[in-house]
């Protein structure tokens, strides 16, 4: 089975075969620093880290391209009195944290929208050139795109231009309601740092034409995936492809937008107070069952958060916690991280369906115990390298991530095992119970197999 993606532009699942043989290019369209991140933010973040841990597995060279939007409104609303450029600095570290924390792998590229104002001014430049942009006609610098002079426009979300609600505004010198904001003239209330020279006055971009700008910049005009939050869709993704296409780039061959969080049942949002910070996420359990928790449903599907949802997830990671901790080898299993069973591959493979594959995980972890119970020893080593493929492929590495032992505490405990499997073969019994009972002073289980002592270390 071949990987199959739901296109939100096709409204379909097609085969997933990269423009260029062995190699993708994804744009995830990332955070706009003006506050912490939520849990919204975070969920968007580890789908798109998910699809690259499996792109790599299918041995894919991936270029991930995930953007940082330091320059917006609420940026500067949020900023106060404070140098909105430092404010929006920090603001981006809280999210590279918690990124960082949830496991998830650093994008190829992280660009900030204010290193490409000279890309954005030169797109804008080709659509006014084009005919699909105009400056205001109160002869400010705001600039914007012509929406009628599109006829494509509508396309992603399958809507008609005379229906659309979307950001509608008949201010700034536009044409028509649905024209979209390309560069924002500098307003006087404005710090004059929030302002580039522009070929129209001093403006600062709008938020639609960064993201376009720098997938090109680093993708070219044509690649492989587009990714966000469902929430963007319309109007941001639409206004994205209409002005990248009508510039004649091809753009993205593949759209994904991952459904949202709901709060018991509930969307979240600032007027039902209903938010769940990072802070809160933390308080409730570690940071592999909030991974956990947020691969538990299905990127398309919704996910909702009760009070229980983290310490549930932390129960489940525990199993498999519990189970690679007791069979820890003192020759270690030689991981091959190509190597996962089919039924793992094939939910992965179905539009990324991760619940699937976690049951899949849970299923060997069962297999793995029995083994482990009945001395299988070859039936147990499968087991503990088909879960740690899989558990490496999600980025659940939180289960094996066992305490840092030196070598030389790694070579003090294999020679007693060796002198104590000596006293048992001897049948000095005696030594035997008093090495394992040393090995466990210094915080060593052990585990006697058919062939071979297992040991794990709970310092």
């Amino acid at each position: 089975m071949a990987l199959e993606l739901f296109d939100s532009k096709s409204q379909e699942l097609r085969a997933f075969h990269p423009l260029t043989p062995g190699l993708v290019k994804m744009y995830v369209c990332g955070p706009t620093v003006q506050s912490a991140p939520h849990l919204g933010h975070l969920r968007s973040a580890l789908v798109y880290d998910v699809l690259n841990r499996w792109l790599n597995a299918l041995e894919y060279e991936v270029t991930l391209v995930r953007n940082v939007t330091d320059i917006d409104d609420k940026v500067l609303v949020n900023a106060g009195t404070r140098d909105w450029r430092e404010f929006a600095k920090e603001v981006e570290a809280t999210f590279n944290d918690a990124y960082a924390n949830l496991n998830i792998t650093d994008p190829t590229h992280a660009p900030r929208a204010t290193e490409h104002i000279d890309d954005m001014i030169a797109l804008v430049e080709k659509l006014i050139k084009l005919g699909h942009a105009y400056q205001a006609s109160d002869g400010s610098a705001n600039v914007f795109f012509d929406t009628a002079s599109w006829p494509n426009y509508g396309e992603l979300t399958n809507q008609k231009l005379e229906n659309m609600e979307g950001e509608l505004d008949a201010s700034f010198g536009r044409k028509s309601p649905n024209d979209f904001a390309l560069f924002k003239a500098h307003k006087p209330e404005e710090p004059a740092t929030a302002a580039w020279k522009t070929p129209w006055g001093l403006a600062r971009p709008g938020w639609h034409i960064e993201c376009s700008a720098m997938s090109k910049h680093f993708l070219g005009e044509s690649f492989d995936i587009h990714g966000g939050g469902l929430d963007l869709r319309f109007p941001h993704h639409e206004n994205e492809l209409a002005q990248s296409r009508a510039a004649g780039d091809n753009f993205a061959n593949f759209w994904l937008h991952n459904a949202l969080v709901t709060i018991n049942g509930n969307k979240m949002s600032k007027s039902l107070g209903n938010g769940v910070s990072v802070e809160d996420l933390t308080k409730a359990g570690s940071w592999g069952a909030i991974r956990y928790w947020l691969l538990s449903a299905q990127y398309r599907s919704n996910l909702d958060y009760s009070e229980s949802s983290i310490r549930d997830a932390q129960v489940a990671l525990d199993r498999i916690t519990g189970f690679l901790k007791r069979t820890t080898n003192t020759k270690h299993v030689e991981i091959d991280y190509q190597y996962l069973p089919a039924e793992f591959a094939k939910a992965m493979d179905s539009d990324l369906n991760v619940p699937g594959a976690l049951a899949v995980i849970h299923e060997r972890v069962r297999a793995g115990n029995t083994a482990f119970d009945s001395n299988d020893q070859e039936a147990l080593k499968l087991c503990v390298e088909q879960v740690k493929n899989m558990v490496h492929v999600l980025g659940l590495t939180f289960a094996y991530q066992e305490p840092r032992i030196s070598e030389e505490l790694t070579n003090q405990v294999n020679d007693l095992i060796q002198e104590r499997n000596a006293a048992k073969k001897a049948k000095d019994f005696a030594r035997a119970d008093q090495i394992r009972l040393e090995l466990e002073q210094m915080g060593v289980t052990l585990k006697d197999m058919k062939d071979i002592t297992m040991w794990s270390f709970n310092g």
